[in-house]
């Protein structure tokens, strides 16, 4: 396969995975009523055991008390587990609860079983093996920095 310009292959492939992210999002009734926001918050504590408030404020570019009221918010919803800290009692944990872990397993089936109905319903078995191929180069990207 020969190699194309890289800014032209970025201009097409930018806005393709922008639109298939989206398109993910839409598609799971799950997590409809969650905020951009509140959603990326529960993929941060489902990827950590804990993370304190100010970690995730940070993490999300959020001021603390922004990040303070999308917490509250979480709680309200049963997503989130606040625990006082073993080693100091003014850190407050925040976790995922059982419900919040239970809503990231059934969002990540709902986008699963989309895309793969989608990859089997439009895409040729070579088109499949390519997309197979790309997942190594595209994992490289996601992880440069």
């Amino acid at each position: 396969m020969a190699s194309g310009n890289p800014n032209q292959l970025a201009a097409q492939l930018r806005p393709l995975l922008a639109r298939l992210v989206r398109k993910l999002r839409k598609l799971s009734p799950a997590n409809e009523q969650l905020s951009q926001s509140e959603r990326s918050v529960l993929v941060l504590l489902d990827q950590h055991e804990y993370l304190l408030s100010a970690e995730l404020a940070v993490m999300e570019k959020m001021t603390p008390q922004s990040m303070g009221q999308l917490l509250q918010h979480l709680f309200q919803q049963g997503l989130i587990n606040r625990t006082a800290s073993p080693d100091d009692k003014r850190k407050i944990h925040i976790s995922l609860s059982a419900a919040g872990k239970e809503r990231m397993q059934r969002v990540r089936k709902e986008r699963n079983e989309w895309l793969s109905k989608a990859i089997s319903e439009v895409c040729t078995k070579e088109e499949q093996a390519i997309l197979q191929a790309a997942i190594g180069p595209l994992s490289k990207l996601v992880e440069y920095e």
